[in-house]
């Protein structure tokens, strides 16, 4: 199994500690296992879109490790080991939870002329730190940069898969993103190779329905390509001009605008450029702006703040992530979620 395979000295070492672990040492348990921690977590958050929920994932994965490090055979890696751990755990959580939306799943497009409606309590789907996929980059040992590719972490690919039964979705990261055999993905779950087969299938043809159309170099690139970078700029310089116009610039003509919480969202650039110019650069709007960049799920994005009345300071507002297509910004997710901002490190206020 390509992705998750380590070098001969990390065998060796973690051998050795595998050894203690069985002899009840937690010390070196902890050890052999905490550097796997942050692509577990990524594991974990692809299945179940969901960060907090991924990092509690990861912790029951190692706590059932730990319950099971006797019955380790030195099969498979430590790492392969690990990962099929989470991946019971994660389909344990689904068995349980409703899937991970978006809001143009809950309600059709919005009025721009009208006010959003109230924040609806449903489970949402998340972003991803930036800080986060760069950790498990940094692992030397580390899985291959696929594992961290941007087409099977953005929010595109992530509210695609949240259609599928939680066994093709495991099964689909398990064979397409971690690129186990069929073989080593059918032992991980417990089902024949066959059952692999067709499960993939059917995800396939699932994502080929729900993907946006990915031809003429929507993937080519990478998230600091100077293209990207000069609309995400553009786009943060319209937010703190208050300029209307010049977010419908950067816009395409078929744009979407999500804004979770609340259901309410935008269809096509002109929409969303009357959304603005009625609701948020408006006299009843937020106050002045301030923006700061950043990303997530490998996609540009920023943190927006404003400024109260009265106040000298911007307090933190909301979270933007962009995603581009041939040249132009083709969706904007503007989250709100409690949360999510503490995930991102971002400051309370500037």
């Amino acid at each position: 199994m390509q992705k998750v395979g380590v070098d001969s000295s990390t065998a060796t070492l973690e051998a050795s500690r595998l050894v203690a672990a069985r002899a009840g040492d937690g010390s070196e348990f902890a050890q052999l296992i905490e550097r796997y921690r942050p692509e577990l977590q990524l594991h974990c958050y692809r299945i179940v879109g969901s960060l907090e929920e991924a990092e509690d994932l990861v912790q029951d994965t190692f706590l059932r490790a730990w319950s099971k490090r006797q019955s380790f055979q030195n099969r498979s890696t430590v790492r392969a080991w690990l990962y099929g751990i989470a991946t019971h755990a994660c389909l344990d959580l689904l068995r349980r939870s409703k899937r991970r939306l978006l809001p143009p799943e809950v309600a059709g497009p919005a009025d721009p002329a009208a006010s959003p409606l109230p924040p609806l309590d449903v489970p949402w789907l998340e972003p991803y730190p930036e800080r986060l996929l760069d950790e498990v980059a940094a692992n030397d040992d580390g899985p291959d940069a696929a594992l961290i590719a941007r087409e099977t972490t953005e929010l595109a690919f992530l509210a695609a898969i949240q259609h599928l039964p939680p066994r093709q979705r495991a099964v689909l990261i398990l064979r397409d993103v971690l690129e186990w055999s069929a073989a080593e993905t059918a032992a991980s779950l417990a089902t024949t190779t066959a059952s692999v087969n067709s499960a993939l299938q059917r995800a396939h043809a699932t994502l080929a329905r729900r993907l946006p159309d990915r031809d003429a170099g929507w993937l080519a690139g990478s998230a600091t390509s100077e293209t990207e970078q000069s609309l995400l700029g553009r786009l943060m310089d319209a937010f703190e001009q208050r300029d209307s116009e010049g977010v419908a610039a950067v816009l395409s003509a078929d744009a979407r605008m999500t804004m979770p919480p609340t259901p309410s969202w935008y269809d096509g650039r002109e929409a969303i450029a009357t959304f603005f110019a009625e609701h948020v650069f408006g006299p009843g709007g937020p106050g002045p702006v301030r923006t700061v960049a950043t990303a997530a799920n490998r996609q540009p994005a920023f943190a927006i703040y404003h400024r109260r009345p009265g106040e000298s300071k911007h307090d933190l507002f909301a979270l933007c992530l962009l995603r581009l297509e041939r040249g132009l910004i083709a969706e904007i997710t503007l989250f709100r979620l409690p949360g999510v901002f503490a995930k991102f490190g971002l400051a309370d206020a500037i």
